[in-house]
């Protein structure tokens, strides 16, 4: 069986081309091809076809976006436009259908959240006229997000994110989306949580990721305190600059270190304005920093100021993670410190609370706000090498039992069977 994988890019290291790819390595182990077609795509997504104008950032597919979610009236005509976009992308998804003879489509997060309107509607017109079977995988949808008003397109949000159709299959990330889902569109869905290889154990720091402190101009006794996340105000980066600002000023002080803050991902999907606030509020706390995404990618390589690492070096070389999020679908950067055995910092977003926290893990757990009983369970995980190892180890159990690959596995093959 080949299966077609869709979305707006799989590119980067976020969490939805991090999660497309396993799912696509796990297909593979099953036997199938897949193939992808995408606005962007890098070398893991291999073969396929890439159509600039399925980017979120193609200044056509922004302009149109900024029309029908802006806070000024849009211009005449713009519906036109974006009907025919749809109507150009709808056509060049059939030539991936026909050309890489696509058995089964799986629909990446561009049929549950607007970033490109015109997308999801080519997707819904290509579905309905080909009939092709196809796994729609949300990981989040526009009801979560302020940000996409639904006034100037309510229309076009109900009958296509997502669609209902007989073909379409829903798949969600976690019990809170299946529930909103049914509630909200009276579709069924089935959860599949995000995972990891905990089957595969993590290699150790060589000899190129032994480089990534100097690189980012870390002394030999900092700790390096990682933030994995792109930078959007939605990840609650803000507390990972208080817990820093606090470890540092502790009255019994770090025995000696010195708690840096290290943002590995990119800012700028969502503007940089959240960046330079977070500047200005850790400069003012006097809080070590480094903005580091161009030192960070999907794999390792050499850049025009020196070597690119990849995510996995980065946890390799942490000491601990902040995952402060006000919200996330589920956690990407949460399994990944767990499979690192690196200890973490958690807010308690929704999700966490209803599908990861009765797990068992032990992490550090904060409610929004970091309260001196943060800082000190932190400071314990940091400084003590015996509270730090039952708690990586402790978690790697808890985790490979419950968010592994095995574990996802019979869901999968499942989805793929006949209706």
């Amino acid at each position: 069986m080949r299966l077609g994988f869709v979305s707006t890019r799989f590119a980067g290291v976020d969490g939805v081309s991090l999660e497309a790819a396993k799912w696509a390595h796990i297909f593979r182990g099953f036997g199938h091809e897949v193939v992808y077609c995408a606005g962007e795509r890098d070398a893991e997504a291999e073969p396929g076809c890439t159509v600039p104008e399925m980017h979120f950032l193609h200044p056509e597919v922004r302009a149109l976006q900024q029309a029908a979610f802006g806070a000024a009236d849009p211009e005449p005509g713009w519906r036109d436009r974006l009907n025919a976009l749809a109507e150009r992308l709808a056509q060049a998804l059939e030539r991936f259908l026909h050309t890489f003879r696509v058995d089964v489509l799986v629909v990446e997060n561009a049929l549950a959240i607007p970033m490109h309107l015109a997308l999801g509607m080519a997707l819904h017109r290509v579905l309905e006229r080909t009939r092709v079977p196809a796994i729609g995988h949300h990981h989040d949808f526009y009801w979560e997000r302020a940000r996409f008003r639904p006034e100037r397109v309510a229309d076009v949000l109900a009958h296509s994110f997502p669609p209902a159709l007989p073909n379409l299959r829903h798949v969600v990330i976690n019990s809170l989306a299946q529930r909103d889902l049914k509630a909200r569109r009276g579709l069924s869905s089935v959860v599949v949580p995000n995972v990891f290889d905990f089957r595969r154990a993590a290699r150790g720091l060589d000899e190129f990721g032994q480089q990534v402190r100097a690189a980012l101009g870390l002394a030999p006794h900092d700790l390096l305190i990682l933030q994995p996340t792109r930078v959007i105000p939605r990840k609650g980066i803000e507390h990972a600059v208080d817990l820093v600002a606090a470890l540092n000023q502790h009255p019994r002080g770090l025995y000696g270190h010195r708690a840096v803050l290290v943002l590995s991902h990119p800012a700028g999907d969502e503007g940089y304005a959240y960046l330079r606030a977070l500047e200005k509020r850790a400069r003012e706390a006097r809080v070590p920093w480094r903005y580091a995404a161009e030192r960070f990618g999907p794999r390792r390589g050499q850049g025009p100021h020196g070597p690119i690492f990849s995510l996995a070096d980065a946890y390799l070389a942490a000491d601990f993670v902040t995952y402060p999020s006000l919200y996330e679908g589920f956690g990407n950067a949460f399994l990944e410190a767990i499979y690192y055995r690196v200890p973490l910092l958690v807010n308690r977003y929704p999700v966490y609370d209803a599908d990861i926290r009765p797990k068992g893990f032990d992490v550090v757990e904060m409610e929004g706000e970091v309260t001196q009983s943060v800082v000190e369970a932190a400071r314990e995980a940091l400084l003590s090498p015996v509270r730090r190892r039952a708690m990586v180890e402790w978690n790697y159990a808890r985790a490979w039992a419950h968010f592994s690959y095995e574990a996802i596995e019979p869901t999968l093959r499942a989805l793929l069977a006949p209706a």
